[in-house]
């Protein structure tokens, strides 16, 4: 069964869109031009997204092929499929990729034995709250929240933090 999903690029330098738009061409196995937009919090920079189709796993290629140019912010979802959970991947230049399982509705899931593990090691609450925001990934959110709205008019799908 196919899934499908939506790649945000928030934030690339202009000199590395043609760059990103062949890297999901390669994953998708499809022709991609982006509608490049500029991004108001990082002058000279671009900012496009795109929906894509395909199997489960295809978001994890996606994000893969896109972490090579380390300058750039993004997002990567996946949607659920019958045999698949869905997927987000973040990723900001200075902290890396993060990867979460995904509901139905888009919200972040950690398993019980995740959980159970965080319980485990956190001797205190605040250790507690801080294991579960590394977790759910409030870090990458945070950083790119200035990111995810588009200026003057240009399209823009809004992501949404539940809590």
């Amino acid at each position: 069964m196919p899934t499908r999903g939506v790649v945000y690029v928030h934030s690339t330098p202009l000199a590395v869109c043609s760059h990103v738009e062949w890297a999901i061409a390669r994953v998708l196995a499809a022709p991609v031009n982006l509608q490049w937009t500029a991004q108001p919090v990082d002058p000279g920079a671009r900012r496009a997204e795109c929906g894509w189709t395909g199997r489960p796993g295809t978001g994890a290629e996606l994000a893969v092929a896109l972490r090579q140019w380390p300058m750039i912010r993004f997002e990567v979802t996946e949607e659920p499929s019958p045999n698949a959970d869905g997927e987000r991947f973040m990723y900001v230049p200075a902290r890396g990729l993060f990867r979460a399982t995904v509901g139905v509705a888009g919200d972040i899931q950690l398993g019980e034995d995740r959980l159970r593990a965080l319980m485990a090691a956190s001797r205190a609450p605040e250790a507690l709250a801080h294991a579960l925001d590394k977790a759910l990934g409030t870090a990458w959110d945070a950083d790119l929240e200035p990111y995810r709205y588009a200026g003057d008019g240009a399209p823009v799908t809004l992501l949404t933090r539940v809590g």
